[in-house]
């Protein structure tokens, strides 16, 4: 008498899978149809790019470089058309983009904005952050965006952005 194995999942092995993919509904899959987190992480990322793009314009092109937050809701860089020494606090030209697009604009998407109205301040031909008057900002500055796990930081001496 030959005996003949049958393939297949045993009752205790598919009431197993049944309870993970029950906790997986309950508690993964609803992050996932939640827009605006992947949003606000989208503008949190977008922004450290473009202010690390606008510390590294305001050195390599020895100019100042604006940034301003119109709307409560997007990131606007301007660059001085002049030297420092001859033109030390405008920023009168639209800054172009990695992708030559100008002005250079990062605007959040699915309603995110950031927590309060950050304030626009420059970096000056060192990289260093400055207010609209030109002086120095001491102290780290952070930007929030509602949505968004973690703050934005500039720091105040180097103007290192993280």
């Amino acid at each position: 008498m030959t005996h003949t194995r049958t393939t297949g999942f045993t009752l205790v092995e598919l009431i197993s899978v049944m309870i993970i993919v029950g906790i997986l509904a309950v508690f993964a899959l609803p992050r996932f149809f939640d827009r605006q987190i992947y949003d606000a992480r989208r503008f949190y990322e977008e922004t450290i790019s473009a202010l690390r793009y606008a510390q590294k314009a305001a050195i390599a092109q020895r100019r100042l470089v604006c940034v301003s937050f119109p709307g409560n809701n997007s990131v606007l860089l301007n660059i001085a058309s002049a030297a420092p020494e001859t033109n030390p606090v405008s920023c009168n030209t639209p800054l172009s983009g990695p992708n030559g697009g100008s002005p250079y604009t990062v605007t959040a998407q699915g309603g995110v904005t950031f927590t309060g109205s950050p304030g626009g301040f420059n970096f000056d031909a060192q990289g260093r952050p400055t207010n609209a008057s030109g002086n120095t900002i001491a102290l780290p500055a952070t930007i929030q965006i509602l949505g968004a796990a973690n703050s934005i930081t500039i720091e105040g001496v180097t103007g290192y952005v993280h």
